[in-house]
Parts: C-alpha cells; sequence; structure tokens
C-alpha cells in the first residue's frame, strides 16, 4: 500500500497548482463567499472604500510585477494611471465606445506607453532608474495641467457613466462586484504570468541580471515586457478609478500616488501577488479607520484644532513604510506565511 505524503509534491504540476489540499480550496471558497456577501453586511461607505481598495489592488498587482518580481524600480506609477484614466475621460467623451472596451483600450494605452519608456530606461538602474521614471511623471502631470485643449487642464474632464451591455452600474454595490470580479482575472492572470517561463525570467533579472543573461535570458525583452504589463495593470487602475470618482483633476495624479503604491507592494510583500492584494487592503482601509478613530478621540477630548488632514495621511503612509522595513522587510505576507506554518506544525516547532 502506498501512502501519499501532505506535504511533498510529486509531479511538477502539484508543485505549481494554486490549491493543493481540499483544505485550501475550502478556506478559499468561504473566504469568496463572505466577500460577495460584504454589501449586504456593509454601509455605503464602506463599500465605497472597498471599491477603491479593488482598484488600487490592480494597480499594486502591476507595480509589483516590476519591481518585487523584475527589480526595476518606478517611482512614476502614477503618471501610467493617469494616462489609463485620462484614456477613458477623452475617448469615452469623444467616441461612444463601450465601458469595457475603454477600459481595455485604457490599459493597452498605458502599456503601450510603458514599453515605449521602458526601451530607454534599459541601461538604467537602482536610483538612475527611479529618477529617470519620477522624471515621465513630473513630464506628465505638466501635460496634464497645460494642455487645455486635451484634458481641460486644472479643471479636468468629467467621465462617462458606467454600463456593461446596457446594464448601468450606477452604485457602489454594481459597481463592487464589477471591480471583484476585474481583481480576481487580473490577479489570477498576474499568478499565472509569475509562474510561467516569463515570470521565472523575471526572477531571474532581479536576483542577478548578468546571470541570467549568460544562462540564455533576453534581458532587454523581459525587461521592457515587465514594464509593459505593469503600465497595463496601472492603465486599468486609472480607468475604473475615473469611473469611481467621474471626474479626473491632474492634482490627482502627483508623486505622493506612486509613493502610496510603492507603500503598499512593501507593506503587503514584494514578489507577491497576496502581498499586493494584502498592502492595498491595508493601506486604503488603515486610514480610513484612523480618521474615524482619530475623530473619536478628537470629538471626545474636545481638541477641535485638531484635523485628519492629507499631511497626517502622508505621515502615516511614511511611518508604515518604516516600521515595515525595520520589523517586518518580507511585508503582510511573510507574517500570514508565518501564521500558516505555525498551525500547520503545531504543536510541534518544526
Amino acid at each position: 500500500m502506498v501512502v501519499r505524503s501532505r506535504t511533498f509534491v510529486e509531479t511538477y504540476q502539484e508543485d505549481i497548482a494554486l490549491f493543493r489540499t481540499i483544505w485550501t480550496k475550502f478556506w478559499f471558497a468561504l473566504l469568496l463567499i463572505v466577500i460577495l456577501l460584504t454589501p449586504f453586511i456593509g454601509d455605503r461607505y464602506s463599500i465605497y472604500i472597498l471599491n477603491i481598495s479593488g482598484i488600487c489592488i490592480i494597480g499594486a498587482i502591476g507595480l509589483n510585477i516590476l519591481i518585487g518580481y523584475t527589480g526595476q524600480i518606478s517611482i512614476g506609477h502614477a503618471a501610467f494611471i493617469a494616462i489609463g484614466a485620462y484614456t477613458t475621460a477623452i475617448v469615452g467623451n469623444w467616441i461612444p465606445l463601450p465601458s469595457l472596451c475603454l477600459i481595455l483600450l485604457s490599459g493597452l494605452i498605458a502599456g503601450i506607453t510603458g514599453v515605449i519608456i521602458g526601451i530607454p530606461c534599459l541601461r538604467l538602474r537602482g536610483l538612475y532608474l527611479a529618477m529617470a521614471t519620477m522624471s515621465f511623471g513630473v513630464i506628465v502631470e505638466y501635460i496634464l495641467f497645460h494642455w487645455i485643449g486635451l484634458t481641460n487642464g486644472p479643471m479636468g474632464l468629467g467621465i462617462p457613466p458606467l454600463s456593461i451591455m446596457g446594464f448601468q452600474l450606477d452604485n457602489h454595490t454594481r459597481f463592487y462586484y464589477f471591480i471583484l470580479a476585474l481583481v480576481i482575472i487580473l490577479a489570477l492572470g498576474a499568478k499565472n504570468l509569475t509562474r510561467m517561463k516569463i515570470g521565472r525570467a523575471f526572477v531571474a533579472i532581479r536576483d542577478r541580471d548578468i546571470a541570467a543573461s549568460i544562462i540564455g535570458v533576453n534581458l532587454t525583452y523581459y525587461k521592457v515586457l515587465a514594464f509593459g504589463v505593469s503600465s497595463f495593470y496601472a492603465g486599468i487602475c486609472g480607468s475604473l478609478l475615473a469611473y469611481s470618482m467621474t471626474h479626473v483633476n491632474p492634482e490627482y495624479f502627483n508623486l505622493f500616488l506612486s509613493v502610496e503604491f510603492i507603500g503598499m507592494i512593501i507593506v503587503g510583500g514584494l514578489g507577491s501577488i497576496a502581498g499586493s492584494i494584502l498592502g492595498a487592503l491595508f493601506m486604503t482601509i488603515v486610514p480610513e479607520s484612523l480618521k474615524f478613530f482619530l475623530g473619536f478621540i478628537r470629538d471626545s477630548f474636545g481638541l477641535t484644532g485638531f484635523e485628519f488632514t492629507d499631511q497626517v495621511r502622508v505621515a502615516i503612509y511614511g511611518a508604515l513604510i518604516i516600521l515595515f522595513l525595520i520589523f517586518e522587510p518580507g511585508g503582510l505576507f511573510a507574517i500570514w506565511q508565518r501564521i500558516k506554518k505555525f498551525f500547520k506544525m503545531w504543536p510541534f516547532s518544526y
């Protein structure tokens, strides 16, 4: 009689499987049920925050593919999000395209722009690459403010209503399920991408690009591809963000937005799709929770001069990034891995 081990795998297909055990499938199904029932439990504002979290998850996954998996530092993520948002606004106001086509077109335009920007950045790395991408972000922000005929300058542009096959997504609950479907599709797509030859090439470039080149990895192709995929996700994120806000303005897409997304993948965990999801949820929900908590403290103790301003929000983001870099460089995903290992091995320590 052959007894199968519950720990070791026997085939490559088992090794790369998303759900290795029946219990993994059970807990994932339970989580999915909870997510589907959330709109019937939370209030309107909570659903709105979850919608923003879902949009940020898509953008964080894209940035993690570039930074976490490929090791290419970018501080211009907000520029690609802006390109996606303004593509939806400009094309949507000029041509009556279906909303799904607009979202896909926004991702493609941002992805093509990412490829174009990635080509001259091939020889750059580290701080030089970070400065180059940050400069691109400044250029995009300048164009959005000053090309009045195209972007309407500081006044911004309105967004056409979101509809899928004639069905209007005119409230937060309907928008929630639409974003949830896109998050699942894009997260699974990114997960499969990282498990393929492309993902292994990304990791090889991140760990040691010279060694990767020696063993046959085409550095030019895969670096440019990483920029393109990351920008495609950012463009879709920007399009959804535009639909959520119903209006786009250049002030939304500043350097701090890029820092926010970098904070998400650092807090969540670099080089992990699940870390991108955890980081985006954490960095969008925690500031809102602190906003209510600080408001409660202010009202309870009569601190009328204290307000939850953007400066306080920036300080909170900076503090969270510093704390995670010092105490948990692996992010929330590493904490989750330790928790799983503890329950899997309990009551033994190894």
